[in-house]
């Protein structure tokens, strides 16, 4: 009996090291109409997606800081794209909102629409912003960081743990996130 619940543990122990594989998906890109798929990006360093909205107060606050590490990671073969699973939920949630406000906060990357919320459920999102980052690899797209941006919404100048600038820097620099996961704190997702 301790013998095989040792096995199991290791087993467990094992399974749970490797990253959680992504499939593709595709979705539709606000600002230029264009469609967006994943596997287009398999030359990329990582795929940035963050969950966002147009009303989540939390979101808001975050829009500056994403297009800073946009700027900062971009040029370094980092992919970025915000994704709305609010669209068509709320009123104010709209393609026309998305692209003013893509216009408004100069956010020169993808602000792509998951009104069935299919990408949403994929990843298990359940709180706006919540960054998931994919890594291309030859067996396919793997997760390497999931969770925050950083340890404090309110005020940029005060977060002391930037986990998605240091997940970033890390794949920069050939390694492993750590941490791998972080609680994303902000609005919840509402299902439709």
């Amino acid at each position: 009996m301790k013998n095989t619940f040792l096995i199991f543990l290791a087993f467990i122990l094992v399974s749970s090291s490797f990253a959680q594989r992504v499939e593709n998906f595709k979705l539709k890109d606000a600002v230029s109409g264009n469609e967006f798929s994943l596997e287009s990006h398999e030359e990329a360093r990582a795929v940035v997606l963050i969950f966002t909205s147009l009303n989540c107060p939390f979101s808001k606050l975050y829009e500056e800081r994403i297009v800073n590490l946009n700027t900062q990671f971009g040029s370094e073969g980092f992919v970025f794209a915000l994704i709305n699973p609010h669209i068509g939920i709320e009123e104010e949630e709209t393609s026309a909102g998305m692209k003013a406000r893509a216009l408004e906060k100069k956010i020169a990357f993808p602000f792509l629409e998951d009104g069935d919320q299919k990408v949403t459920q994929q990843f298990g999102i359940t709180k706006l912003p919540e960054v998931v980052v994919i890594t291309p690899s030859p067996t396919g797209f793997a997760v390497a960081y999931r969770g925050a941006i950083d340890n404090n919404p309110q005020m940029a100048q005060n977060a002391n743990l930037r986990y998605l600038e240091s997940a970033l820097t890390a794949i920069q620099n050939r390694r492993n996130p750590s941490p791998a996961s972080s609680r994303a704190v902000g609005c919840n997702v509402k299902l439709n």
